[in-house]
């Protein structure tokens, strides 16, 4: 229990965190959409859904899911704004999950620093609890996020890669994708599922950070 009241502010706020800085570097690359609806905010009402912010994550950190993610509302971009639509598309993208990855990488140096200042105490500690949780949740959501299914931020990186046929063909996918995905996480075919796939991405992380 101690671990879900932790944990979920945690996954919370690296959730508004991946949305915010989706605005800012479309911001960045020209469209001002998301700083003029007032979306480039450490502040979490503008960005909570109570859907898939808070009953979705909190339900899935309760039952013990071995892929834990969530959104909060999509920051409101215009791809017309952009020099490059493609391209530019694919780094807005891109700059969830980087920031994701980023905080968990943090979160792994601190704990390191941690374990050097006080090795007896470190780990198992609640300060030490708190940088592991936030390593594997910002793992989760990278991870989760770069799979190339539409609406997640991995086929818009996708989208920026591939010639503009397929692209387009992405575009299509879009009204599905959300189900796709569903079913691809729920469903293993062949004795592979999405999760299992995120889960052992994540581990394989976690490994590398030390944690």
């Amino acid at each position: 229990m101690l671990s879900i009241i932790i944990g979920f502010p945690i996954l919370i706020f690296s959730i508004i965190l991946h949305e915010i800085s989706h605005g800012f570097m479309a911001d960045h690359l020209g469209d001002p959409t998301a700083r003029l609806s007032g979306r480039l905010t450490l502040n979490p009402i503008p960005h909570i859904d109570p859907l898939m912010s808070i009953a979705l994550p909190f339900l899935l950190i309760l039952t013990g899911s071995s892929v834990i993610f969530g959104a909060a509302k999509p920051v409101p971009i215009d791809p017309f704004n952009f020099r490059d639509g493609r391209k530019d598309m694919g780094l807005v993208g891109l700059a969830g999950p980087a920031t994701n990855l980023t905080l968990a990488l943090l979160a792994a140096i601190l704990a390191k620093i941690l374990i050097f200042i006080h090795p007896p105490l470190a780990v198992g500690s609640f300060l030490f609890g708190i940088l592991q949780l936030t390593a594997l949740y910002n793992l989760l959501l990278a991870a989760f996020n770069l799979i190339p299914i539409p609406p997640l931020d991995g086929s818009r990186i996708l989208g920026a890669i591939l010639p503009e046929k397929q692209a387009h063909f992405l575009g299509f996918l879009e009204p599905y994708g959300i189900f796709i995905l569903f079913f691809f996480l729920l469903f293993p075919i062949g004795g592979f599922s999405l999760g299992h796939l995120v889960f052992n991405l994540v581990s394989f992380w976690m490994r590398i950070l030390g944690l």
